[in-house]
């Protein structure tokens, strides 16, 4: 469930501009369908609400560049109906009340037909009821919380993701940990304050057929985590499965092979950047697994190759999941500006997506507006990608 407290932030936030909207259009905030949205002029203008600063910024700014390559690409080709497609950038700052602002300012100054971001799931939380209210759709290529495309009263009509669910996550980690690993007894060791770290662990609990030894928690933001480490090390256990994001699971991995906790460690796609890597040392991001939508080492799709080459001349550096999933994200919403006049239409088009064929593999959009794709559990070695496997999930 969304923080109360940030809601009552983004409201504040939202009140004078979202105001100024809604008195010219006369339209209630609360009536998704009497949001007009914005017309489509000379351009096919792209929101960007994006972390590039702050403490997530590496997911951000990977998910730029693949944002960035694939509009050049489709402008190179022409374009969509012969109109451009024109990007229009905001540095929410990784933060949740930012980033509702930079959808304000996106949707209403800058008229934007459609928004690509943010990266993570509490600020595409803060930043979706301005989309719902403008009628702006909102396309988060990696925010994973389950109830970040539905609500109470069923699907939101201008929320979209490229990439799994939270608890989506959660089945494959206990797929992948008792049938892959024959891991039978694991620690669950995941961030408290998280939303996106606490619902994939709920779903694992749920879902995994084997033993959880123990569970414990920690906090975004913590530096030391000896403790805790301390108290397990000795337990009888065949794996680690630790949700949570790169900034502190990174570090735990570092501090738990240091105490010579060497079993596998699994996590979900806040994993899948560099930074785990540097956080962790090279040695120590051995015997690392985590859920990705996306490896290098596994053609999802023809377009795979053409991709890490283009990605690699662009910025030099192969390109992790977060860049392939916002590059998706723009050739999907290209895609569903074909014929459209409005942003609203975008957003019917992209309610309606089947059978897409992106790097990130093949989608079709559920009525809940996630994608039906594959799932992917990597492994990381001396901080690399060594090999991935698809993860059957039981029906």
């Amino acid at each position: 469930r969304r923080n109360l407290m940030s809601k009552k932030i983004t409201l504040i936030v939202l009140a004078f501009f979202a105001s100024i909207f809604l008195v010219a259009c006369g339209k209630s905030p609360d009536v998704t369908a009497n949001a007009n949205g914005t017309k489509i002029g000379d351009t096919i203008k792209i929101g960007v609400n994006m972390e590039l600063t702050g403490a997530v910024a590496a997911y951000g700014k990977a998910e730029q560049n693949g944002i960035k390559l694939a509009v050049d690409e489709i402008n190179k080709a022409g374009g969509v109906d012969g109109k451009k497609l024109e990007l229009v950038t905001k540095d929410n700052k990784s933060e949740n009340a930012e980033a509702s602002t930079s959808s304000t300012n996106l949707a209403i100054q800058s008229n934007v037909n459609a928004i690509v971001g943010p990266a993570t799931s509490g600020a595409v939380a803060a930043a979706s009821l301005v989309s719902q209210k403008t009628g702006v759709p909102l396309l988060t290529p990696s925010g994973t919380q389950d109830d970040l495309t539905v609500d109470a009263n069923g699907t939101k009509k201008f929320v979209f993701r490229t990439t799994f669910k939270d608890s989506y996550q959660g089945k494959v980690l206990a797929a992948y940990s008792y049938n892959n690993l024959n891991a039978k007894k694991v620690v669950l060791y995941y961030d408290n304050a998280s939303d996106y770290a606490k619902g994939i662990a709920d779903e694992f609990k749920r879902e995994y057929k084997g033993k959880i030894v123990t569970e414990a928690t920690f906090a975004s933001g913590d530096k030391d985590y000896q403790s805790a480490l301390t108290k397990f090390k000795d337990l009888d256990y065949d794996a680690i499965v630790m949700p949570g994001y790169y900034t502190e699971t990174g570090i735990i991995t570092k501090q738990a092979r240091d105490l010579g906790i060497d079993k596998p460690i699994l996590g979900p796609d806040g994993f899948s950047d560099a930074k785990f890597t540097e956080l962790a040392g090279k040695k120590n991001a051995s015997n690392v697994y985590y859920v990705s939508g996306y490896s290098t080492n596994v053609a999802l799709s023809d377009k795979a190759s053409g991709f890490i080459k283009a990605y690699k001349k662009a910025y030099n550096t192969d390109p992790n999941m977060f860049a392939a999933l916002a590059y998706d994200s723009v050739y999907m919403i290209a895609e569903a500006s074909k014929g459209a006049k409005t942003s609203v239409d975008i957003a019917d088009n992209l309610a309606h997506l089947k059978n897409f064929v992106g790097v990130t593999g093949k989608m079709t959009i559920d009525k809940d507006h996630n994608p039906i794709k594959a799932a992917l559990m990597v492994k990381r070695d001396n901080g690399e990608e060594v090999s991935a496997e698809a993860v059957e999930i039981e029906k």
